[in-house]
């Protein structure tokens, strides 16, 4: 990556974006103190963003319209459920089970997941660098928490299932969705996929629970508003505008640092304290992801950071 033809600003963009995508599992871990449930602080997340959305796709166009069929919205409210909302609700209830360091780094696996889904639907080989990465960062992932299992196996390994539906989840969606995008835009189909994640999150509190969500202490709603305007809203768009002014190549590599900003943030906010065997698997998993940075199928694929 040669920062010397990158403009300061895309870069000070993109860090902002990443940063602040990462703060969500420390806010989660944070509002998990007061005893909220996964699906109460999911539906505080999509329902303070919401008007948001709503705004946006109202005033937002498609790129081409004429290109758009009736069926591209059918698609948008699968990809919508897959995407936003079984993604975020399976990281939701991960972040019980494990540290928000370990969730972070086990979620950044993901692009490797895009890897091997192009590889199954579109017929796309890999190449020897994406066989190298996915190896490199799925032994970074077995270091990282082996300790972990050892502790406290049955809570910690469900809580690594979760989070790698999470990322399987999310991954299905990137590769699915990507020839939407273009039709709509990112800003419409982002808006438009977010608002039908809000519609699954209500209706799952609906059948699902029911339960009262005024009883919480107001810290709970204020960290559900932080969540969804500097964990949802405004990293979704400055993702956009970074990869805009640097081009997804030089964002991806710069998204390495995401796990490292999770594990800072959740040192400073939560107390957590990582091993020196978890530091070294954290490098390692960078090291695989770069692998996939690098590789230029895959770097034209991946815009969009997890939600």
């Amino acid at each position: 990556m040669k920062f010397s033809k990158v403009t300061n600003s895309g870069v000070l963009i993109a860090i902002l974006g990443i940063v602040l995508f990462s703060a969500k599992a420390v806010m989660v871990k944070l509002a998990y103190q007061y005893h909220v449930s996964s699906i109460h602080l999911l539906l505080f997340r999509m329902l303070f963003s919401l008007p948001f959305y709503l705004i946006i796709a109202v005033i937002s166009k498609p790129l081409q319209s004429n290109k758009i069929k009736n069926k591209d919205y059918l698609w948008i409210v699968f990809f919508g459920f897959i995407g936003y909302y079984l993604a975020s609700y399976f990281d939701f209830l991960g972040l019980k089970y494990i540290k928000a360091g370990l969730e972070r780094i086990i979620l950044f696996i993901y692009p490797t997941f895009v890897i091997i889904l192009s590889k199954i639907f579109f017929k796309k080989n890999l190449s020897k660098n994406q066989i190298i990465a996915i190896l490199i960062t799925y032994f970074g992932v077995v270091i990282t928490f082996q300790n972990e299992i050892q502790l406290n196996s049955d809570n910690t390994i469900l809580g690594i299932i979760l989070i790698l539906l999470s990322a399987f989840t999310y991954a299905l969606y990137l590769v699915g969705s990507g020839w939407l995008i273009p039709k709509f835009g990112v800003k419409l189909f982002t808006s438009y996929a977010m608002i039908v994640s809000t519609i699954c999150v209500v209706t799952h509190y609906l059948i699902a629970d029911r339960n009262n969500i005024f009883e919480y202490p107001y810290q709970v709603y204020v960290l559900g508003f932080l969540m969804a305007i500097f964990s949802t809203l405004i990293p979704s768009f400055l993702v956009s505008l970074a990869i805009k002014k640097l081009g997804a190549s030089n964002f991806s590599i710069l998204g390495s640092i995401g796990p490292i900003s999770t594990i800072l943030l959740a040192y400073l906010f939560l107390g957590e304290r990582l091993t020196f065997w978890q530091i070294i698997g954290s490098i390692v998993v960078i090291i695989g992801i770069t692998f996939v940075a690098f590789t230029k199928k895959v770097g034209a694929k991946k815009k969009y950071l997890f939600p």
